[in-house]
């Protein structure tokens, strides 16, 4: 994976039966993927302070293990396909305690103006544009 996020599960993300409950995971996404944003330079804040956004299209979660208060998930990001107008970004989540991994995922977004008309940002901001680009890999 290209970047890694890690974060460690709190009691009041689990339900009655002590696991984090399923659609946790698509919030734990979104902090990894906004930690990979800092990471690269391009914070949504920055993304938005220029006019832009990158709302998300899909999501797709293949649960294969679960997690409880305490564990400690490693969720590795890798830009998948990128062509300035779309993005799919792929999610392996492991427990470090384990080494297991607990979910496959990946979601897809767009690139917008604020007023949510579909962009090009190699046409936009060829910064933002590159940056990404160079984010991107194939798949494994």
């Amino acid at each position: 994976m290209a970047f890694t996020y890690t974060r460690k599960i709190n009691y009041y993300e689990t339900d009655m039966m002590g696991v984090v409950h399923h659609s946790n995971y698509i919030r734990f996404l979104e902090e990894a993927r906004c930690a990979w944003l800092e990471y690269e330079g391009i914070p949504m804040r920055e993304i938005e302070k220029r006019g832009y956004t990158i709302p998300t299209l899909e999501v797709n979660v293949k649960y294969k293990k679960h997690v409880t208060q305490g564990d400690i998930l490693a969720i590795g990001i890798r830009v998948t396909e990128y062509n300035g107008i779309k993005m799919r970004i792929d999610y392996d989540v492991k427990n470090v305690n384990t080494g297991e991994v607990v979910v496959e995922a990946y979601t897809t977004h767009c690139f917008t103006t604020l007023q949510l008309k579909p962009i090009n940002m190699k046409k936009y901001d060829e910064e933002i544009y590159t940056k990404f680009a160079s984010a991107h890999t194939s798949k494994e």
